[in-house]
């Protein structure tokens, strides 16, 4: 599967987020889909998880079929076995 990195100017109203980041020297990850305009964003669901169960709650949500974003936070790298990761 391939993902591409998430820009904040770049907000695609309804496109889905997958956020990781480190902690307690794992990485995890949650998902939320974009709002539009002043809409809030939608969080699936609000605890964390595994990065897997993460890019796999974001494919299921993922409606629009539109390209899944991955906003890696500060300490958080890639793994190659998540997918491809396009910037």
């Amino acid at each position: 599967m391939t993902y591409h990195v998430f820009r904040p100017q770049d907000r695609a109203p309804g496109a889905m987020v997958v956020r990781l980041y480190p902690t307690g020297g794992r990485i995890r990850g949650f998902v939320r889909q974009l709002g539009s305009g002043d809409e809030d964003d939608t969080i699936f669901p609000g605890e964390e998880m595994e990065p897997d169960a993460a890019f796999t709650l974001a494919r299921s949500h993922n409606d629009a079929d539109a390209p899944i974003l991955v906003e890696l936070m500060p300490g958080a790298h890639w793994d190659p076995a998540w997918g491809r990761l396009e910037t």
